[in-house]
């Protein structure tokens, strides 16, 4: 019984670094680096003894010296076909995104592309590639932030507690992912359930965009800030924003995008499922009347 119990312990202890984003363990005991830094280094405190000159080389002729070795360029980095490895730098890591997210042609295609992507480091990090969910047909799309747990664990958007708010939400405007598209702006999940930074969205942005070209919904909806700046360009926050159309153009038209309230923020401040509801309102008219 007591080894069983270690054992659960063991694994709930586990779990708990693994969704705080530890991937990796350095050495087999801990060290105490507090400790180790207050130590004085060995080289201020030894005192070397001068070692003996050593004597000064016979020289030869200028005509007899060999001509100084010219240090070769190192070869340059190989670019994958899929991206750069995660080190690479943002700028340059958001420019191979671009390049493979224009060559999909269709949905399919792009996700395959995105699976084989080594550009961005929350790949390495995360479960599953949680590229969308729905009807990509559908004359809307939601668009979220990232991943959670949930979602990473099942490789789907919205799958946990702010996805069961969605869908209630969806349902109560006569939607649901029959006639709906789910996806996000970053497909993995950062580590901790942290917000993505602003590196990660510039080297996905360029697949989401595809994304959103190849479904071509007539109405799309940002569901939070973060999807909102990334895509209606805007700097406002999300509650000065939400509400609010903006045009937004898919590559071969203009549509119309919809700024509202994360379910996993209305989950947290519950008052405002008011102005939440004011929103989808707004989005059933837009649907209803095709404008």
């Amino acid at each position: 019984m007591t080894d069983e119990t270690d054992r659960r312990d063991l694994l709930s202890y586990l779990d708990f670094h693994v969704a705080a984003g530890v991937d990796a363990v350095l050495d087999e005991a801990p060290h105490d680096r507090f400790a180790e830094s207050l130590r004085p280094a060995r080289a201020e405190t030894a005192r070397a003894e001068p070692e003996p000159a050593a004597p000064e080389p016979l020289r030869r002729p200028d005509s007899a010296r060999p001509a100084p070795a010219r240090s070769q360029p190192a070869p340059a980095a190989r670019s994958s076909t899929f991206g750069r490895s995660a080190a690479a730098a943002p700028d340059e890591a958001a420019g191979d995104a671009r390049e493979l997210a224009r060559t999909a042609a269709s949905l399919d295609e792009l996700q395959a592309l995105l699976a084989r992507f080594e550009s961005c480091p929350l790949r390495f990090t995360a479960k599953n590639l949680v590229f969308a969910d729905g009807n990509p047909q559908a004359r809307v799309m939601f668009v979220g932030e990232a991943p959670g747990a949930d979602e990473d664990r099942v490789g789907k958007p919205f799958m946990g507690r702010s996805g069961q708010l969605l869908d209630r939400m969806m349902a109560a405007i006569g939607l649901d992912r029959t006639n709906a598209y789910v996806g996000n702006v970053v497909p993995w999940r950062p580590p901790g359930n942290r917000s993505p930074t602003p590196q990660e969205i510039a080297i996905c942005k360029p697949f989401i965009e595809r994304q959103i070209a190849l479904a071509d919904p007539d109405i799309l909806v940002c569901l939070g800030g973060v999807a909102t700046q990334a895509l209606a360009g805007t700097k406002d926050g999300i509650l000065k924003s939400r509400g609010r159309f903006f045009p937004y153009r898919t590559g071969t038209r203009e549509i119309r995008l919809l700024a509202t309230l994360h379910p996993a923020y209305l989950l947290r401040q519950p008052l405002q499922k008011r102005l939440a509801w004011r929103d989808f309102r707004a989005l059933r008219a837009a649907l209803d009347t095709g404008s």
